[in-house]
């Protein structure tokens, strides 16, 4: 089937409307429909059919990308399993995070110690599920993304690029540090995301943060005492910009130490609130939209390769489409740096 890039955009399952299936892609993205462990506002797990609808509304040329409508990414089908899975088990979180806030004593509680068993249980199924297909697909030779849900789906994918590449390094676009041992006793918690994969990843040789401004004293501690771990800070990053640095001297400070693979792991809240108002977490300050991507394409022409990314925390309203219409944009320039990426690293080999 032909895409005329000038015509409006068909609902075909895909992402984009592009006509590619599975077989032929060179990007696969993988969405996960789970937000069991988001402690303050739910709707993360709807994020990718939001995306999926909102996408077939973008323009697809790119100044960065020659013949962009080519590329050949898949979006796979969205599974109504984990979905059923995790819209029974969100609604009893909602009254668990009632239960903890009024102080309640898990210790204490059966009910509540059954349901944080239970959803530890789902989030390993989940993770071992995300880490076989793409184990699988990186077999392969296909480039895997992730397109939540929480921060804490792309758990799997990054385990099984650890088995895939023997040093690569993280860049990490968030409002929070998601460097907890453990949040709200889920061991696989959105807030837990990248202190799961220091631990289990050990070839992960640098993990870049962009943008936060949100950390507890726990996680401040461990990131300076982890050599792999540099965070830099919103607060800090505007005061360097309202002294003079500009965002160009920043970014290549940014992408100097990350090693030649590199996985993005963008949070929308990393961007500023205005862009993603009902995402999970919303924080003052962060990134312009811009800015992001920005840094995202200086990675690329920094001659780096991607790996593989993951687009989390995107919460459509049931009023208005500006959350996914802005996330159905970073995903597209996401999978354009892919490309981008991928083409330029073919033609060095």
């Amino acid at each position: 089937m032909s895409f005329n890039p000038n015509s409006v955009g068909i609902s075909n399952g895909n992402i984009f409307g592009f006509p590619v299936n599975e077989n032929e892609a060179n990007q696969i993205i993988i969405p996960v429909p789970w937000d069991v462990t988001a402690s303050f506002n739910k709707g993360a797990s709807s994020g990718p059919e939001a995306i999926l609808k909102a996408s077939l509304q973008l323009d697809f040329s790119h100044l960065k990308l020659s013949e962009a409508h080519r590329t050949k990414v898949f979006l796979s089908k969205i599974s109504t399993q984990w979905l059923e899975i995790n819209n029974k088990l969100s609604v009893e979180s909602v009254f668990y995070n009632e239960f903890l806030e009024s102080g309640g004593d898990l210790r204490k509680s059966k009910k509540f110690s059954d349901f944080v068993e239970l959803v530890n249980k789902s989030q390993i199924a989940l993770k071992e599920n995300l880490y076989e297909r793409s184990k699988h697909l990186l077999e392969k030779g296909v480039i895997v993304s992730v397109l939540g849900g929480d921060h804490s789906v792309p758990l799997g994918l990054l385990m099984a690029i650890n088995d895939s590449y023997s040093s690569f390094g993280i860049l990490q676009i968030d409002a929070h540090s998601d460097l907890r041992k453990s949040y709200q006793n889920f061991d696989q918690s959105h807030a837990s995301v990248f202190y799961n994969v220091i631990k289990k990843c050990k070839n992960l040789k640098k993990l870049i943060q962009v943008g936060v401004r949100d950390f507890s004293p726990d996680e401040y501690v461990f990131s300076k005492e982890n050599k792999k771990i540099e965070t830099y800070y919103n607060v800090l990053l505007k005061e360097q910009r309202f002294s003079g640095k500009t965002w160009s001297e920043q970014v290549k400070e940014i992408i100097s130490t990350l090693p030649v693979n590199v996985y993005i792991s963008f949070d929308i809240d990393g961007l500023c609130p205005y862009l993603c108002p009902n995402t999970g977490t919303p924080v003052p300050g962060g990134l312009e939209f811009d800015e992001a991507i920005y840094l995202i394409f200086q990675l690329v022409d920094s001659g780096r390769k991607i790996i593989g990314f993951d687009l989390s925390e995107v919460s459509p309203s049931s009023t208005s489409q500006w959350d996914a219409n802005v996330g159905a944009r970073v995903l597209w320039n996401l999978v354009c740096a892919v490309e981008k990426s991928r083409i330029e690293n073919s033609s060095n080999c």
